[in-house]
C-alpha cells in the first residue's frame, strides 16, 4: 500500500508545474517565462535525443561519411569485389570450357563420339537492352568522309593507265538536229542541239556530278566530271534530275531538255566537252 503510495507520489511530483523566469538584473523586470515540469522536460530532452540519433544514422547510411566507419569498405573496394566477382565466374566457365574440350579429346582417342558443346550466352550482360544506334561522333564522322570524297573520282577509278580520249566511246547526250556548231572564234565552246519536248538528256559518260544549279543567262545547268580530266557541260534544261556529288552512268538520264536561261532561242540543249581544261568540238567525238 505504502509503495502505491510512493508511486503516485512521484508521478504527481514529475507532472508539479514549476515556472521559469528570466529577469533584467537591473530593473527586475521580467523579460520572459516558461512553465515547465519534470515530464516534460523529459519527454523534449529524450525526444530531441531520439531526432539526433535518427538523423545521425541517415546522414551515416545515405552518405559517403559511412566510408569512414573502420571496417566498411570504400567505393575502389566494392568495385574490385564486383569485377573479381566478374572474373571468378568468367573463369569458371573458361575451365568448364577447357574440361569439356579435353573430356571429348579423350572420348575420341578412345573411339567414342564426343559430346555437342552448346555456346551459352553471358548471363551479366542484357543483350534486350542493347541498342545499335549512330552516335553524334560517328554521325560527324560519315558525313565528313561523304563530304572529303565526293568529288574524288579515284575511289571510283580502279585503272592504273589513262586511256586517250580519241579511244573513248560516248552516247549521245540527246538526239536531235544540231542548229549551233562549236566556234571559238564567236566564243561558242559548245553545240545548240534542238530535240522533241521533254526529251531526255543523259550522260556521255561515267561521271560524278560536279555542277547542278540554276543561272540567270543559262537557266538549269548541270556539269559532270569524267575520267582522264574530262568535263561534260549541259545547259538551258527545263528540269535536272542529278544532284551535286551524285555519280551516273554513262547513258543514265541526267535531265530534261528545255529553255531556261535568258540565252536561248527556244527549246534546245547546249552542250559542251572540256578536256584538260580545254573545250573541245564534241561532234569531232561523238555521233548526233
Amino acid at each position: 500500500m505504502a509503495t502505491n503510495k510512493e508511486k503516485r507520489k512521484y508521478i504527481e511530483k514529475l507532472k508539479s508545474k514549476y515556472r521559469l523566469n528570466i529577469l533584467n538584473d537591473q530593473s527586475f523586470e521580467e523579460v520572459w517565462t516558461m512553465r515547465l515540469s519534470r515530464l516534460n522536460v523529459i519527454a523534449f530532452f529524450g525526444g530531441a535525443a531520439i531526432l539526433i540519433i535518427v538523423l545521425v544514422i541517415a546522414l551515416i547510411s545515405f552518405t559517403p561519411i559511412r566510408e569512414f566507419i573502420p571496417g566498411y569498405p570504400d567505393g575502389n573496394t566494392r568495385r574490385n569485389i564486383v569485377v573479381n566477382a566478374l572474373r571468378v565466374d568468367s573463369l569458371e566457365r573458361e575451365l568448364t570450357q577447357w574440361k569439356n574440350y579435353y573430356n571429348n579429346i579423350n572420348n575420341i582417342l578412345r573411339g567414342g563420339e564426343p559430346l555437342s558443346i552448346a555456346s551459352k550466352p553471358d548471363s551479366t550482360v542484357k543483350y534486350k537492352e542493347i541498342k545499335f544506334t549512330r552516335s553524334i561522333e560517328d554521325s560527324l564522322l560519315r558525313l565528313q568522309i561523304e563530304e572529303n570524297e565526293m568529288y574524288n573520282l579515284s575511289v571510283f577509278d580502279g585503272r592504273k593507265t589513262k586511256s586517250n580520249i580519241s579511244n573513248m566511246l560516248f552516247f549521245a547526250p540527246v538526239k536531235g538536229v544540231i542548229t549551233s556548231t562549236f566556234s571559238l572564234q564567236q566564243n561558242h565552246f559548245g553545240i545548240d542541239i534542238v530535240a522533241a519536248p521533254n526529251e531526255a538528256v543523259v550522260a556521255v559518260a561515267d561521271g560524278t556530278v560536279t555542277l547542278s544549279t540554276w543561272t540567270l543567262e543559262t537557266g538549269h545547268v548541270l556539269q559532270i566530271q569524267h575520267d582522264d580530266n574530262l568535263i561534260s557541260v549541259y545547259k538551258h534544261n527545263s528540269q535536272l534530275l542529278k544532284k551535286q556529288g551524285m555519280r551516273v552512268k554513262a547513258g543514265e538520264s541526267i535531265a530534261i531538255i528545255g529553255n531556261s536561261g535568258e540565252l536561248t532561242t527556244g527549246p534546245h540543249l547546249h552542250f559542251e566537252l572540256w578536256y584538260n581544261g580545254n573545250p573541245i568540238d564534241p561532234q569531232k567525238y561523238i555521233v548526233f
